[in-house]
């Protein structure tokens, strides 16, 4: 039982962590309609910075968490402008190529400035203990992981669903001209989309550091995963995304327990059994 407990408690953690970064990339491929392969590489750069600000500058964990996601906001805002601007629209071939220059062109800076090492986010006091239970304990940090999960989940869904914003994307998502001629500032909101799937990579990439470690080679490393996750879910479904988060996270997480052996086997073997009955993803939208 402490087994099962221990890899429910993993599954969960790691299920969200995965969410938290993903569903940036959900919104970009979904509602933008942008097949956006450098989503690992803002992934990548929020815990580089995060790193920098916790371990060479001394500052706080919260500081840091908000440090990497404002930076790397700032960072993506002149590549939306000049570079993924010129390609909304435009044939996925040209979006996957671009954006894997992106990812490439990242990881060598990122690189050449922070060195070819693995990056460490020192946990707050608070995230470094555990949770006692009474029957079992639970690491403080994995909780956390989890709330923030739910949070963004929540807030996303409100924050598209329900309020104009969410309208205004959903309009320039179906006829960009239409929504245009009725006053809609497309470019702007296209440019607020962006910028919130940038800014939860960096937060996920921050918050998920101790599940998904930042190491010289993390965009390209989870670039497939964050893939594979958001066409199991459906392109643009924040239901959907959780569900495959957590459905995933769960068998790569009992495979890794129970047979570490077959690495991620189980993984990409879920994947390929899910797409062949759901082609469109769990809750995909229809095109």
């Amino acid at each position: 039982m402490q087994t099962v407990f221990s890899i429910a408690v993993d599954a969960f953690a790691y299920g969200m962590a995965l969410f938290v970064i993903s569903i940036g990339l959900s919104v970009t491929m979904g509602l933008m309609r942008v097949v956006n392969l450098a989503h690992g590489a803002f992934a990548m750069i929020g815990g580089y910075i995060a790193s920098y600000a916790a371990r060479d500058l001394g500052l706080s964990y919260a500081v840091a968490v908000v440090a990497a996601v404002v930076v790397t906001i700032i960072i993506a805002i002149p590549l939306e402008r000049f570079l993924y601007r010129r390609i909304y629209g435009a044939p996925e071939l040209t979006q996957v190529l671009m954006t894997i220059g992106i990812t490439f062109c990242v990881i060598g800076i990122a690189n050449y400035v922070m060195g070819p090492t693995l990056k460490t986010i020192p946990l707050a006091g608070a995230l470094q203990g555990s949770a006692d239970l009474g029957f079992r304990t639970i690491p403080v940090h994995r909780l956390f992981v989890i709330f923030c999960g739910l949070a963004v989940a929540l807030a996303l869904w409100f924050a598209i669903e329900r309020t104009s914003f969410g309208v205004k994307l959903r309009a320039s998502v179906d006829d960009a001209a239409m929504a245009a001629a009725l006053g809609v500032r497309t470019e702007i909101i296209y440019a607020v989309s962006f910028a919130v799937a940038v800014g939860l990579a960096a937060f996920g990439g921050v918050v998920g550091a101790e599940l998904l470690p930042v190491e010289p080679y993390y965009a390209l490393r989870y670039m497939v995963t964050f893939l594979v996750v958001v066409s199991v879910g459906g392109a643009g479904s924040i239901p959907g995304a959780l569900i495959a988060c957590l459905l995933l996270g769960a068998i790569d997480t009992t495979g890794r327990y129970l047979m570490p052996e077959f690495g991620e086997f189980f993984f990409y073997l879920a994947v390929i059994a899910i797409i062949c009955v759901f082609p469109r993803g769990l809750a995909g939208r229809m095109k």
